[in-house]
């Protein structure tokens, strides 16, 4: 009664003493999102991790250039010499909304500050709609346990720290407020104010969409909710307007972004979106001219054609199916399919472990609210609520056990229904006839569950997960270290190479080495040239004169010798003598007097993305087609063949260092293996058709003299092997056994700019410290322009 207590009235609304409680839990549950996502601040004020970097940039293009400009701007400075389509393939609503959110509350601060804060404000205002999200579903006590559980929820505010820039948060956050204005609107539908939430929860979706295609995940529960709905019963025939104006506002708010329009527009997502909407329409027709005994015989019938439809459908082709990314995120076995995928460690497949350490008494929580929801006795949430809370639930936990990234599903399903299973069980606690102090020992027991993940043990709980120093600080190796390595190394390239250097690299660094140097790359880490990036590992563990060779040659040269046809095939290209076999381009030029060069821009990119993409163009076959709009010449076509155009090469090592103790002095000894280029050398081996255990050992890490002294990533790590100890008596030996571990020194080999393919020209500060621990070091060599083989 006292909670009910009325304080005072504004307008027709009665502010009580609940609604204060209310705004004290959500205003707890923001503090504890924004404390927690601030801890890197203790490191420095910088970006975390990679794509951040990208997207500070394309903001800052969109900013101080126009939207148009934006729309139709091609970044020439990443994936030479393709470039790439910023606004086609980026998070484009990300930008958008920093952008106008800059203009309004920048307050004077510089744009890049702005970024790194942006993260952690929609964040940590993100457990409000989650509260609206969960209390349409779950009850107002629910809503507040839910906001509560978001805020300390690991896999989301490891992904969504201050300076995390990126899609998820801002992703996360719409999605919230589009599930909140879906569920309210179609399950508690009033006319009117229904039909506005459901138009607002598509445009929210398709804005979430644009800032996260992991949004994807929430529109399939609505899809199964839509074919599920016409088998329950309802009071009112409202489905028949709410669903339609729900789906035509979220496709049409989705072609208004090209990324979102791709999975819509004439993909799979639109096409299930329209299905589903039409069997929902179709099935509320049946059933209000049919007999109620048949209502479920005639829905069963209307699904299955459906079904078959839409298969057909996806056969036929007529609507894309999702990249593999996607593809594998639905199916966890076609991981090991693609190594380039499997390299990538937050596509590391989740593991019972991993999965219990991140989310630990949250499974509790969310097994009694799986029991409470299927108990139809025991509980008053209407069955659509519950069904849609199942089925959220269901599909996040299966989802998430494909990529650890994914994890961040399982704790949305999670939340959910723990949240509910609580609020249930308070219920049922404090309106039972037990002891009072019993319950009063309950409320205790439940908040011990919450405090124990999140505060023990000491460095490995789960507030230790937000413990980071931003990535550039080290590397992104193994190492807890802080220091400027990077930011030297980057302001060196900026400083002291052309405007129009090229910079090859593995593609981790790519979006640092663009934003910061403001040089163009070869690869980065939007990944969208697989071909490209299989290259460059190619490059990077093939011999030093042939690397030599792709890397420096100019990309209308063809080095198809030093790649092999069997590479190139494997990359979606053409061998050489088959491309000049089949490929008429010259003929087709001679026919239609068409000529690349007089062509415009927009028809060159056209034809430059396409090859890029697919590795070679069929030029006869496109032609035919097209000839009043693209022409092409000999050296756009099969690109796979031809030269990387590089004039640096950067290399990034992780090593351990400590001192041996010597008869005149101390020696330098080092463990190289902290997680630096060094340790991907077995991925690149695998992604470039390397025979790995050519150049690795039997514990897949250790490299083989024959790495070491013929591949260019050997020749160019400044150390070499001293020899191997063996840990169980820490004797030294000259031979590699199992279970050694390679012991290096210091040893530069590529210097002389005369006769060198490439010689070093730059080694950042902490490769010449002579202090023990922990060092990384960022290498630049200038491939030598002059080098005779």
């Amino acid at each position: 009664m006292l909670s009910n207590q009325k304080l005072f009235t504004v307008g027709n609304f009665d502010f009580r003493l609940q609604h204060l409680l209310v705004i004290g839990v959500l205003a707890l549950a923001v503090s504890i999102s924004m404390l927690i996502r601030s801890t890197p601040l203790q490191y420095g004020l910088d970006l975390f991790e990679f794509d951040p970097f990208f997207n500070a940039r394309a903001t800052d293009y969109l900013v101080y250039n126009g939207y148009d400009a934006y729309s139709n701007w091609i970044d020439e400075k990443s994936w030479h010499p393709f470039g790439r389509d910023v606004s086609q393939n980026s998070q484009n609503v990300l930008h958008l909304t920093a952008g106008v959110l800059y203009k309004l509350f920048g307050f004077g601060s510089s744009l890049y500050d702005f970024t790194i804060y942006f993260p952690l404000v929609i964040g940590s205002i993100t457990p409000v709609a989650v509260f609206a999200f969960v209390r349409v579903l779950g009850g107002t006590t629910a809503g507040m346990i839910a906001a509560l559980m978001f805020s300390i929820s690991t896999p989301i505010f490891t992904r969504g720290l201050i300076g995390w820039f990126k899609s998820e948060p801002l992703g996360l956050f719409f999605a919230f407020l589009a599930m909140y204005l879906f569920v309210s609107g179609i399950i508690n539908y009033k006319g009117k104010s229904s039909i506005t939430k459901l138009v607002f929860s598509g445009i929210f979706l398709s804005l979430g969409l644009s800032s996260w295609g992991g949004i994807l995940f929430f529109i399939i529960p609505i899809i199964v909710f839509f074919f599920i709905l016409p088998f329950l019963k309802r009071e009112n025939n409202s489905l028949i307007i709410a669903i339609p104006i729900f789906s035509i506002s979220f496709i049409l708010f989705s072609s208004l972004f090209e990324r979102p329009s791709e999975f819509v527009i004439g993909g799979y997502a639109g096409m299930l979106i329209i299905f589903s909407t039409i069997y929902v329409v179709i099935c509320e027709i049946i059933k209000k001219f049919s007999d109620e005994s048949k209502h479920i015989r005639n829905c069963s019938i209307v699904l299955g054609t459906i079904i078959i439809s839409s298969i057909g459908v996806l056969i036929s082709g007529f609507a894309s199916l999702p990249g593999f990314r996607y593809l594998n995120a639905a199916n966890p076995f076609l991981t090991n399919l693609d190594p380039l995928t499997d390299s990538v460690s937050e596509h590391m497949t989740t593991d019972l472990a991993t999965s219990y350490i991140f989310v630990s008494v949250f499974i509790i929580f969310a097994m009694i609210g799986i029991w409470f929801l299927f108990s139809r006795k025991t509980i008053d949430i209407r069955t659509e609520k519950r069904i849609f809370a199942l089925v959220l639930g269901i599909f996040a936990f299966y989802f998430s056990s494909t990529f650890v990234r994914l994890e961040i599903f399982a704790s949305v399903g999670l939340i959910l229904l723990g949240s509910i299973g609580l609020a249930i069980l308070f219920k049922k606690i404090f309106a039972s006839n037990i002891f009072p102090p019993t319950k009063i020992i309950f409320c205790c027991v439940i908040i011990l569950l919450f405090l124990i993940p999140v505060s023990l043990p000491e460095n490995k709980n789960w507030i230790s997960w937000a413990d980071f120093s931003p990535t550039i600080y080290n590397g992104g190796s193994f190492f807890k270290i802080t220091n400027g390595d990077w930011g030297h190394a980057l302001d060196w390239l900026k400083n002291n190479t052309p405007e129009d250097a090229v910079i090859a690299s593995w593609w981790d660094y790519g979006y640092w080495i663009t934003t910061l140097s403001d040089r163009t790359t070869i690869i980065d880490n939007a990944t969208i040239i697989d071909w490209q990036i299989k290259k460059m590992a190619y490059s990077m563990i093939t011999t030093p004169d042939n690397s030599w060779h792709i890397l420096n040659s100019h990309h209308s040269v063809d080095v198809s010798k030093y790649i092999g046809d069997e590479n190139i095939k494997a990359w979606r290209g053409v061998s050489t003598d088959e491309f000049k076999n089949n490929y008429t381009t010259q003929k087709f030029f001679d026919d239609s007097k068409l000529n690349y060069d007089t062509l415009p821009e927009d028809k060159k990119f056209l034809i430059d993305n396409h090859i890029a993409q697919n590795g070679h163009i069929e030029c006869k076959s496109v032609f035919k087609k097209e000839a009043r709009e693209l022409g092409v010449q000999e050296r756009t076509c099969n690109p796979v063949t031809k030269g990387m155009d590089a004039d640096y090469l950067l290399i990034f090592i992780a090593a351990e260092r400590f001192m041996v103790p010597s008869a005149s002095a101390s020696t330098s000894l080092y463990l190289v293996d902290g997680g630096g280029d060094e340790s991907k050398k077995s991925w690149l081996m695998q992604i470039s058709n390397h025979d790995r255990w050519k150049f690795v050992e039997a514990d897949n890490q250790t490299p083989t003299p024959f790495y070491m002294e013929n591949s260019t990533q050997g020749l160019l790590t400044p150390f070499s092997i001293y020899g191997y100890v063996d840990p169980q008596t820490d004797m030294l030996h000259d031979e590699y056994r199992p279970g050694f571990m390679a012991i290096y020194y210091k040893d530069v080999k590529y210097v002389d700019t005369e006769n060198d393919p490439y010689y070093l020209v730059y080694a950042s500060p902490s490769f010449y410290e002579q202090i023990p621990g922990a060092l990384t070091a960022v290498l630049i060599y200038k491939i030598n322009p002059d080098y005779q083989p």
